[in-house]
């Protein structure tokens, strides 16, 4: 476990001297992703002052979050989205980051509890056109905006990009510069306000935080190498 806690806080203090580097005005949330690691890990870092946990697999969430009910985390989905599983995504998250079609959104809207305030989402961008990635792709993104801010179970927080891998600095600032440039037009367009760039993990954290992230999303780099899915995870 020390060693869990020793690789946390040595990611809050680069975050933060990235942000002093590029002078960021709004700073950097850190997303600890901790997919196929177990509870007590996330138990451990919320005793830290760690609040936000990103999960990509529903069901292991589910279990993370029933041994942990006592705790005020803000659960993020961060991972593909089936139609099936939208009813539990809407009744157990506060963040959803991978919207990838305008059917999910309305889905989420329709199956959010009324009790619970509306879901902070986030729409995936497709911003390098990869067939094997999911995502809108930039031109088709105002078509879904007012149909999406309609729904007001939802709240239309920002856009989430995973750029292709780059092996340079200067090139992997180029995809944050064109997400953020796009989240700055359709906000002017849209008179609205999307306040956040889900973008950047462990291996482009200083491009994203140069052009702009509000928050990152780090995994191994916390949590050490993963578990396989088909494995056990031991509590």
């Amino acid at each position: 476990m020390p060693c869990l806690l020793r690789r946390y806080f040595a990611q809050l203090e680069h975050i933060k001297q990235l942000e002093a580097k590029h002078q960021n005005t709004v700073p950097v949330r850190l997303l600890a992703v901790s997919k196929t690691k177990p509870a007590s890990d996330v138990l451990a870092l919320y005793k830290v002052g760690q609040r936000d946990f990103g999960e990509n697999y529903l069901q292991e969430a589910l279990e993370k979050q029933k041994k942990l009910a006592h705790l005020m985390i803000n659960w993020h989905f961060i991972g593909p989205i089936q139609s099936n599983k939208t009813r539990d995504i809407a009744k157990y998250f506060q963040w959803v980051h991978s919207i990838d079609r305008l059917k999910i959104a309305q889905r989420l809207h329709q199956q959010r509890p009324s009790y619970l305030p509306p879901l902070n989402i986030c729409l995936q961008v497709n911003i390098d056109v990869e067939k094997t990635k999911a995502g809108f792709l930039v031109e088709n993104l105002a078509a879904v905006v007012e149909p999406i801010r309609a729904l007001n179970n939802l709240r239309l927080r920002g856009l989430m990009v995973i750029p292709k891998a780059q092996p340079s600095l200067e090139q992997q600032r180029q995809a944050y510069q064109k997400i953020s440039a796009v989240k700055d037009e359709l906000n002017e367009r849209f008179e609205m306000t999307m306040d956040t760039l889900s973008m950047g993990m462990s291996a482009d954290l200083e491009a994203a935080i140069a052009e702009g992230a509000t928050m990152v999303r780090v995994g191994t780099a916390i949590f050490g190498a993963r578990v396989k899915r088909n494995s056990k995870i031991a509590e």
